[in-house]
């Protein structure tokens, strides 16, 4: 068996970086559900702006699993830090960038080296698609947007 078959069967989270600038993913502590992401430039992000920040880094997560890049509490809390479109497929090899939103008050300043996000691995289910005529239905039927009283 090939070293990249082993890798793969193994659950490991390969990665590559891409320039010096990159930082590999840590986890924080021993029971962290994510790994942190770094940034890889300077950016300064605007009161209202957004800015795709590079991590400089390629990643093969492991068979069964997707990446979902999730914000960190600190940021979102301190700096009215958020992030977006953060799905990274099993076949994605591009360098993972996380999407920033600012919506602070102030201009945030993004370092090389600076904790931006934070990468989680979550198992996916792909069942086929079916189309049927109708649906059952259920107590909560379409209600929602707060319909719950929640």
């Amino acid at each position: 068996m090939c070293q990249t078959e082993s890798n793969q069967e193994s659950g490991a989270l390969r990665v590559k970086r891409l320039s010096e600038c990159a930082t590999l993913p840590l986890r924080s502590s021993e029971h962290a559900a994510g790994y942190d992401l770094f940034a890889a430039e300077s950016v300064e992000i605007p009161p209202g702006g957004r800015a795709l920040v590079r991590t400089d880094l390629a990643v093969a997560v492991p068979v069964g699993t997707y990446g979902r890049v999730a914000p960190r509490s600190g940021l979102a809390l301190k700096h009215g830090i958020d992030l977006g479109a953060g799905v990274v497929d099993q076949d994605y090899r591009g360098n993972l960038g996380v999407v920033i939103f600012n919506l602070g008050e102030e201009c945030f300043q993004v370092e090389v080296g600076m904790r931006i996000a934070q990468l989680i691995l979550e198992r996916i289910e792909t069942p086929p698609v079916v189309e049927v005529a109708e649906l059952e239905e259920t107590q909560r039927g379409c209600k929602g947007f707060g319909s719950t009283g929640r």
